[in-house]
């Protein structure tokens, strides 16, 4: 027994039994962490976080053509997006998730890939984290095959949590003339905005629907999606075998030329389109300021539901977006 005894009162000593002065101590000034945030990662990525879990990730890096955004995670887990078209990899190598490009700018051409005209980051301005959402300014120069300067634009990317694991991908671009001229982006269907769908959530390889607010449906035919005006586009479609997800590309009311032309195929991709009916000249010193949002939701919801969503992302004004 003396033994056992012996045995207590060293484990005591050694610290095995907790003493007052070992308690462990508050932060009497500590502060909240922010429900959503994003994080700057090396390789010149930034990763957007609700609650610790990622659910879209911007990338900059050197190599690139142009920034984008992969993945758009669902609330499943799965991303809605995928890099490049699942049948023509080559020919669509150009469609990365979810991108900001433009296929004239000055008679230039930056929609597709190996064309020496490129999209170059040039300095993250600020982030912003928070309970309701957290944003990123980025500025980015649109540098030509000469290497001329052609444009700049300044974008903020916002994430803003809904329910049930739903969310709004918020993206005001600012474009801007970087000298004395004026930029003309040239008419086209292809620009500014692209979202490429995974490949299960298409039509054509996974049985998806495509719907606008307009009461089309599908891609062709007169009651089609297919560069039909409208303030909104979805894309719903199966992204596991027990849960059907998409993503809503939404055009506000403010946009030139609102409501948009959408460019969409049953391949899985949707854009909307700025100049399909003409060219835009931007104006030194009076930048052109658009705004779109990706709505990322669950099941395939009633056009009510989405025109809800829409209406409310319609009632938020666009801002210029800050310099620093």
């Amino acid at each position: 027994m003396r033994g056992w005894g012996s045995m207590i009162v060293a484990i005591s000593v050694l610290g095995g039994l907790a003493s007052p002065a070992d308690a462990e101590e508050g932060l009497p000034n500590a502060k909240p962490v922010p429900r959503v945030q994003v994080l700057p990662l090396p390789g010149d990525q930034a990763t957007f976080q609700v609650d610790g879990r990622e659910v879209a990730r911007y990338w900059s890096g050197d190599g690139q053509e142009r920034p984008f955004v992969y993945p758009i995670v669902g609330p499943s887990g799965r991303s809605l997006t995928r890099m490049g078209h699942p049948r023509d990899p080559v020919g669509h190598e150009h469609h990365n998730s979810f991108w900001v490009s433009h296929q004239n700018v000055n008679g230039e051409n930056y929609w597709e890939n190996g064309l020496s005209a490129r999209i170059v980051p040039r300095r993250v301005v600020r982030i912003d984290d928070g309970d309701a959402e957290a944003a990123m300014v980025v500025e980015n120069d649109w540098v030509g095959a000469d290497g001329r300067f052609n444009m700049r634009d300044r974008r903020r990317m916002t994430v803003r949590p809904l329910k049930d694991g739903e969310w709004l991908f918020i993206l005001d671009l600012q474009l801007e003339a970087p000298g004395d001229a004026p930029v003309v982006l040239g008419e086209t269907a292809f620009g500014p905005v692209g979202v490429r769908m995974a490949k299960t959530v298409g039509v054509n390889d996974g049985g998806g629907r495509i719907r606008n607010s307009e009461g089309n449906e599908d891609e062709q035919g007169p009651n089609g999606c297919f560069r039909k005006p409208a303030r909104w586009v979805d894309y719903s479609g199966p992204i596991t075998r027990e849960a059907a997800e998409g993503i809503a590309l939404f055009d506000h009311p403010s946009n030139p030329g609102h409501p948009s032309p959408f460019h969409v195929r049953r391949d899985g991709w949707m854009g909307a389109c700025l100049t399909y009916g003409g060219p835009r000249t931007i104006r030194p010193g009076a930048p052109l300021l658009l705004r779109y949002a990706l709505y990322v939701h669950r099941g395939v919801p009633a056009p009510a539901a989405i025109d809800a969503a829409w209406s409310e992302f319609a009632r938020s004004a666009p801002e210029p977006v800050p310099a620093k």
